[in-house]
């Protein structure tokens, strides 16, 4: 499927052209479904072409965001950037999403200030701004969606704006290509510096959405766990080599034919031991890091490989709190701290009945329960389909025992 985290800051770029904007590939999950609910409320015209296609097209903007819709996403806060661009205004309250630990908000208003915007805080967010400036920006950390934010808020701002210490992942790769093709001018793209000499208006486009390497991860570890056969198609193998090192450690090998990925039965699934023997660690970080999205996937796929791995996540404080749910099916796990799980395989997992904290997780847990033995219950699955599209459906034809329960079933 498209790429989730490059969808949604697309789908907020397109509101910085008064023309149309045709976003394609684009996944249908709940997290899009939601940006495009507020892009509509913003005063955008929002329509289906069809399956994974859509048309932008802005009017008269609104300054303010949708209080349940903002509250709802957290990639909310990515209107920020380019309604300041195009009104000079911006109203949005904290915005939603995961709770995984502190996500802290401060690198998008430091750079906002720097490029002029006045900020309130008082329950809301309120930016102003009589006109933004390009300025020579260094962000305290190399933050996805704030780079994002600034990158969209420059491209109109008077001057030449230089990002440093910006996050280079795919997806922001994405949004910055889709800005060129609507005329923006970027150069540095895919390094942790970006120039942008601002124009006076962009124009609109019509581009795809590239696709999704958590999602491929996420398969890669399903199809390791279940012992199963596997061809992956429009896989960039380009965005997964740190992810093939780290499965690597596990034993986890797949054969890349262009964008198409193939993982075979009959896997040696065993840690293999830094030098000397060493217990290996798979650790996440920064692009060209290992992705943060893929570490709840990684834990549950070393229960299942014969050895002892150190997970350390980095990056949020509350990311590792749902093994103790994988425990209770009967993992070796020792958490050390919020950020660190000692995991010993293989182990036998047996069936559950789980509730899903957050997207990762939740595949996580999904993840866990088709290689368990007996029958496993997953609620709040509203979690895990705001990140994977049609996931039911795409297992089943895979040969997975699975059906989706209304709530009023339950």
């Amino acid at each position: 499927s498209g790429n989730k985290n490059a969808a949604l800051p697309c789908i907020a770029a397109a509101l910085l052209s008064d023309s149309e904007v045709i976003l394609e590939n684009l996944p249908e999950i709940e997290d899009v479904s939601v940006m495009l609910s507020i892009a509509s409320k913003l005063g955008a015209s929002v329509k289906k072409i069809k399956t994974n296609e859509y048309s932008i097209k802005t009017g008269n903007l609104k300054s303010e965001l949708p209080l349940e819709e903002a509250k709802a996403v957290r990639a909310s806060i990515l209107f920020a950037g380019p309604l300041l661009a195009r009104t000079g205004k911006v109203v949005f309250p904290p915005p939603g999403g995961d709770v995984i630990g502190r996500r802290r908000l401060d690198t998008h208003f430091i750079a906002f200030s720097e490029l002029g915007a006045r900020i309130e805080m008082d329950g809301f967010f309120k930016l102003t701004a009589n006109k933004l400036v390009g300025v020579d920006l260094f962000l305290d950390e190399a933050s996805v969606t704030a780079t994002e934010n600034a990158i969209m808020a420059s491209v109109l701002a008077e001057g030449k704006t230089i990002i440093q210490n910006a996050a280079s992942e795919p997806h922001v790769q994405d949004l910055c290509k889709m800005l060129v093709s609507m005329g923006a001018k970027i150069t540095g793209i895919g390094s942790n510096i970006l120039f942008i000499d601002g124009v006076k208006k962009l124009s609109g486009t019509r581009y795809k959405i590239g696709s999704d390497l958590i999602e491929v991860g996420s398969f890669i570890g399903l199809a390791a766990v279940t012992r199963g056969e596997l061809e992956i198609e429009d896989a960039v193998a380009s965005d997964l080599r740190m992810t093939r090192i780290a499965f690597g450690k596990l034993g986890i090998h797949w054969e890349t034919d262009g964008n198409v990925i193939r993982i075979k039965p009959g896997l040696q699934l065993k840690v293999v031991p830094d030098l000397g023997g060493q217990i290996p660690t798979i650790d996440d970080a920064p692009w060209p890091g290992f992705p943060p999205d893929l570490t709840s996937i990684i834990t549950v796929v070393a229960t299942q490989v014969e050895g002892t791995v150190l997970i350390h996540e980095k990056m949020f404080e509350s990311r590792m709190f749902f093994v103790d749910k994988l425990i209770g099916m009967g993992a070796r796990i020792i958490l050390c701290d919020p950020h660190r799980a000692v995991v010993s395989g293989p182990c036998r997992l047996k069936g559950s009945e789980l509730v899903s904290p957050d997207i990762r997780a939740g595949m996580a847990m999904l993840i866990a329960s088709l290689c368990a033995e007996g029958k496993s219950e997953i609620k709040n699955v509203y979690q895990i389909e705001r990140g994977y599209e049609n996931l039911v459906k795409r297992l089943k034809l895979l040969g997975a025992r699975i059906e989706k329960k209304n709530a009023s079933d339950c």
